[in-house]
């Protein structure tokens, strides 16, 4: 299974960016779609984007459509969340994982293998 590490949360304000990597180890990176998670207190865990293995293919969730884009560099086995117009309802805790079919990085009740995540909290 990957051993996932996500990194570059903190604090930013409204309107603020931040861009978050997730690195990928123990398993092919470069055969296997991306997504990014976010789950805040009390809420469940939900898919905010996706990228293809080849990267040729994204697929964002509507509350981030327009201001979250995900990237994926293969020689680094690292994957990046870039967030601009940043909004309080944002905060969360940030996961990534890895799968080769869509339809289960799609459904993160279906993934059973998580890194800790990375905190992204946005001031108003």
């Amino acid at each position: 299974q990957a051993q996932l590490v996500e990194s570059g949360g903190g604090l930013a304000q409204t309107g603020g960016s931040l861009r978050l990597s997730c690195v990928v180890s123990g398993r092919a990176f470069n055969s296997m779609a991306v997504a990014w998670y976010r789950q805040a207190p009390g809420k469940e865990r939900e898919v905010v984007a996706l990228i293809s293995w080849r990267g040729y293919s994204t697929e964002y969730s509507d509350s981030v459509k327009g201001r979250f884009s995900i990237s994926r560099d293969t020689a680094k086995n690292t994957a990046y969340l870039q967030m601009n117009s940043l909004r309080p309802e944002d905060t969360a805790k940030y996961y990534c994982n890895v799968d080769r079919n869509w339809d289960v990085l799609k459904n993160p009740g279906r993934l059973f293998s998580w890194g800790q995540g990375t905190q992204v909290t946005v001031s108003p």
